[in-house]
């Protein structure tokens, strides 16, 4: 019969397995510092010994770093979902933009399908907090802030979703967009009149969020991103068309 006897299950693992689960679903995040061992330990109510096991097998699976002097954090478990050789290529080509744009789209009207039907209240929140300091920042005339918000924004309707595999898919690929990898998110910025757009976007993803209606919240994202695409490819086409006119100023002035 394949019955076993059931054994408790040790402290450490049982450590083990609470911080494997907050990476997992994204609320320890990358870089992020763990408490100091005696206040973990306090909070875990397990002893330091068995905390400091913990420690060793979660740094030994590389999902936590210890740094000489300042303390255990979670690794950098999305450095290696690329590698540099790829990074640079996207880097190098402006088609793999538009195909990053293609593949957030089709990621993330589902995400906002999900979200507007499996989030919970406090997701809600989350997101409509981090619009409302959007709405801030561009009132403010801070469009750096608006632009990094932006991002917030999209990653927390990924984070209501509750797909794990897809939240951190798309922490990968964000992570990329923030380096400037696939383009400059503050180009689609510099103009008032693009930035109002954007912000009357998000405004309509949010409603359709909060009002929990999964099919208006994908047709939002959908038009939202769609937006972005057709503005990044205008800026592709005048800066070609800016090089082109450069080079005939240059010839007719013999230069």
């Amino acid at each position: 019969m394949p019955f076993r006897k059931i054994t408790p299950e040790k402290l450490p693992q049982a450590v083990v397995r609470q911080i494997e689960l907050l990476i997992l679903r994204g609320i320890l995040r990358q870089g992020e510092r763990l408490p100091a061992e005696r206040d973990l330990a306090e909070r875990l109510g397990v002893s330091r010994p068995s905390l400091r096991e913990a420690i060793a097998e979660l740094t030994d699976r590389g999902l936590l770093t210890t740094r000489a002097g300042a303390g255990v954090y979670v690794a950098d478990v999305l450095g290696s979902a690329f590698s540099e050789a790829l990074v640079e290529l996207f880097r190098r080509h402006d088609e793999a933009v538009m195909d990053y744009l293609e593949f957030r789209t089709d990621l993330e009207t589902l995400a906002a399908e999900r979200a507007a039907r499996l989030a919970s209240d406090t997701d809600l929140a989350v997101i409509d907090t981090v619009f409302r300091k959007m709405q801030d920042a561009h009132a403010a005339r801070r469009p750096g802030e608006e632009a990094r918000l932006d991002a917030e924004f999209h990653m927390s309707i990924i984070e209501a979703s509750h797909n794990v595999v897809m939240l951190h898919m798309m922490r990968s690929m964000f992570q990329l967009l923030r380096q400037g990898v696939f383009y400059n998110r503050q180009v689609i910025f510099r103009q008032k009149t693009t930035r109002q757009t954007l912000l009357e976007q998000h405004r309509a993803i949010n409603e359709a969020l909060q009002a929990r209606a999964p099919e208006a919240a994908r047709r939002a994202v959908k038009a939202h991103l769609g937006f972005v695409k057709e503005a990044l490819a205008d800026e592709q086409r005048f800066a070609r068309n800016e090089e082109i006119a450069r080079l005939k100023l240059e010839h007719e002035r013999g230069t």
